[in-house]
């Protein structure tokens, strides 16, 4: 016997390393069945061979230091792609399996985790997995405590075994394509910690029973379809460090129990149909860091209690009906984030000289606020967004803006605020987003707004501006939207647009812009609701580049009693409407081509019409006064618009052609008033034609006047001149608005 016992140990010894080695073998051959199966871009697995003996020497491969076999896979975004390999379950040792953040396809297998009996940990989070969540996946789960599926396709019910994993620390299924119920029992699992089902299509009420001796941290349902009331039981779970039911469709009001939480720092309830009034309790969660009713009918005043929170960070209550005034612990408190837009509160905003300086985010918009908006506003130098949108804040933007160097959105439109943009507003350089639009701002653009070199979105729309575009909006190379629309700007546009490469949308609609457009791709094509109702800008997109438009001829009517200044006077309503008219006739006739040729023709043409209209009626008296005399009316109003006018006595037929009237070789000398140019008539008489310009006119009216009496009476007998033609025509010149020529 005690010779038998050597041999028998020996016997033994020989089994257990015969047992090892065929269990080394089958780890080497499961992994390097695994590099198999998977596509390997990186080439992370390209050391693991069949050759080699030794995986734990492998990359991303564990081993236990006693027995040497494989306990550990951890490969996080390696970029595998393929179906989750079965090699996997021939690794009964392994305890930790993490393939998170690739590209792995395919179902989850469904025995994963029968087959490795040992395993604590599975992530595969963060891949391509599909199908539904097989229902035995759960059913021997043993020891495993966490398990992360999230972020990824799997669809179907959660399968109800799940809350049989007694040892169960952490569950992440969300960002799934889950659906059905909560299963019962989840609550009452003993080492329950953290609970994630967020970001699924899940239904139904939430169950309660919520134990007083539940293990739970951290519960995340939002984003599902879960409806009814929040449990009544919730508070129960006296460890809750945070609780999220945002984003689904609960009713009713919050829980008492909630009041329970002492502990509880995160509590998210926002984008729900929950009513009633915020209690008074909530001062009672002292340690709550982040809290979210942001989106429900939460209605009357917001608790002063609140401010018993000395821990929080941000605090989001927008989007409910909430009335009364703006609570003064939000610049008691420290808090970071604050939203109190979309509600119904009123008064004055008050900023007091204790002020916390921790704000970076505070959004007041959509309210009733009503008063200046407070100089002290500009002490939070930290302040990244400042939103005052949609109240009714009047007096003057503050100048101090411009010292809040870290500021990048600022809106205040849709307020009553007058005055003019600070020119300080170029010291908040940091600024990406500045909305001043619908207020009753004036003034110019301050150039300065060229050093705000961040900004991508800008919108002065609806206020009354006045003044150019600066040429230092060239330097804002980020601009992606501008809305200059709806103010009086007057001007060109300043040709260093064109050095604005990311600009999608330029809108300068309803002002008073002039000249061409700036010569870049987008500016060659941009659209024509960006420019409307500005009647002096080009597009030579159109091919209507300012120096081809010419306006159209008004007549100088020698029956007309309305007064030239007057008449010629651009702020008058009725004139600039005219104008435009003017203006779009022109250039209809301009793409017709020939402008001059076809006025000439249809010059003469309409002076016979005229001549012709006349022989029955007594021959026209020379002309005695000529003040006030011109019509600057639309041609659709004046039937002479644009005809040639006979002083004294012949027919108006030229022997020359219309082009040849004002021809160089026919010019008979210069005046003070301009040229006069002779032709001579079909019937062998010869005529004088005097060209003058309005700009003279109206500075000397009467001298104008003599000369056209004189012009009018000249003798017939004249060796160099005969009967007087009269044939006016208003030509604006394209370099200088104030400059037009009278042709007579």
């Amino acid at each position: 016997m005690a010779a038998a016992c050597p041999l028998l140990l020996l016997a033994a010894l020989l089994l257990a390393v015969a047992t090892t080695t065929s269990a080394l073998t089958d780890d080497v051959l499961a992994l390097v069945v695994f590099k198999t199966d998977v596509s390997d871009p990186s080439g992370r697995l390209a050391t693991w061979t069949e050759d080699d003996d030794r995986p734990c020497s492998w990359p991303a491969v564990g081993c236990d230091a006693r027995t040497g076999r494989v306990t550990s896979l951890s490969l996080p975004a390696a970029s595998l792609s393929g179906r989750l390999p079965r090699a996997l379950l021939r690794l009964d040792a392994l305890l930790f399996l993490a393939l998170p953040r690739n590209n792995l396809s395919g179902p989850v297998l469904p025995n994963l985790l029968t087959a490795l009996p040992r395993l604590r940990s599975l992530d595969l989070s963060s891949n391509r997995l599909a199908a539904p969540v097989p229902a035995q996946l759960f059913a021997q789960c043993r020891a495993v405590r966490a398990i992360s599926l999230a972020h990824n396709q799997l669809s179907g019910y959660i399968p109800p075994a799940v809350a049989s994993c007694s040892s169960l620390v952490s569950l992440n299924l969300s960002s799934n394509r889950l659906a059905g119920p909560i299963p019962d029992g989840l609550w009452s699992l003993p080492s329950l910690r953290s609970l994630d089902l967020s970001g699924n299509e899940l239904s139904g009420s939430v169950p309660g029973g919520f134990p007083r001796t539940s293990s739970l941290r951290e519960v995340d349902l939002s984003r599902n379809l879960l409806a009814g009331e929040i449990p009544a039981d919730v508070g129960e779970a006296a460890l809750l460090k945070s609780l999220d039911f945002g984003h689904n469709l609960f009713t009713g009001g919050l829980p008492e129990s909630l009041r329970r939480l002492t502990g509880l720092r995160f509590l998210g309830v926002g984008g729900n149909a929950l009513a009633g009034e915020l209690p008074e309790w909530i001062g009672e969660m002292w340690a709550l860091e982040h809290l979210d009713f942001s989106g429900n009918r939460f209605a009357g005043d917001i608790p002063y209690t609140i401010a018993n929170c000395k821990n929080l960070v941000e605090v989001d209550i927008s989007r409910n009906a909430l009335t009364g005034d703006f609570p003064w612990w939000v610049f008691g408190l420290p808090l970071q984030r604050v939203s109190v837009a979309g509600n119904q509160l009123n008064g004055w905003v008050k900023v007091p000289d204790d002020a916390a300086m921790a704000l970076r985010v505070l959004d007041l918009s959509s309210n009733a606020f009503s008063g200046e908006i407070p100089l002290r506003i500009t002490v939070f130098a930290g302040l990244q967004s400042l939103n005052l949108s949609s109240n009714s804040f009047s007096g003057q933007l503050p100048a101090g803006i411009g010292g809040m160097r870290l500021l990048e959105v600022l809106d205040v439109s849709a307020n009553r605020l007058e005055g003019t943009v600070p020119p300080e507003i170029g010291g908040a350089v940091a600024l990406r987003d500045l909305r001043l639009g619908r207020n009753s701002l004036a003034g110019r653009i301050p150039s300065q707004i060229g050093n705000c070199s961040s900004l991508v979105a800008l919108d002065f729309s609806h206020n009354n501006l006045t003044g150019p575009i600066p040429s230092t909006m060239g330097n804002l190379t980020s601009l992606q939207v501008v809305n200059l629309s709806q103010n009086k700007l007057n001007g060109t546009l300043p040709v260093e647009l064109s050095n604005l490469p990311s600009l999608h949308i330029f809108d300068v609609s309803h002002n008073m812009l002039t000249g061409d457009l700036p010569n870049s791709r987008f500016f060659n094509n941009i659209p024509e609701s960006f420019l409307m109702d500005n009647s002096g800008l080009c597009s030579s997109r159109k091919n209507d580049s300012c120096s081809a438009v010419m306006p159209k001829p008004i007549v100088l009517n020698p029956n007309s009693s309305s007064n030239p200044s007057s008449q010629a006077t651009p702020s008058a309503p009725s004139n600039m409407h005219h104008k435009k008219i003017i203006l779009s006739i022109s250039t209809l006739i301009a793409i017709a081509g020939g402008a001059a040729i076809a006025i000439g023709v249809i010059t003469i043409s309409v002076l016979n019409r005229r001549v012709r209209a006349r022989a029955a009626a007594p021959r026209l008296a020379p002309v005695t006064a000529l003040s006030d005399d011109y019509l600057s009316q639309s041609p659709e109003n004046d039937a002479s618009s644009g005809k040639l006018v006979m002083f004294g006595k012949g027919s108006p037929e030229f022997s020359a052609g219309g082009h040849a009237l004002l021809n160089k070789d026919c010019e008979l000398g210069r005046g003070g008033f301009g040229a006069v140019y002779k032709t001579v008539l079909r019937d062998g008489q010869p005529v004088a034609i005097k060209k003058l310009t309005v700009s003279s006119l109206v500075k000397s009216k009467d001298d104008f006047e003599r000369q056209v009496k004189m012009l009018s009476k000249v003798p017939s007998n004249r060796p160099d001149m005969g009967e007087v033609v009269s044939i006016l025509e208003l030509v604006r010149s394209p370099q200088d608005s104030a400059e037009d020529e009278l042709v007579m």
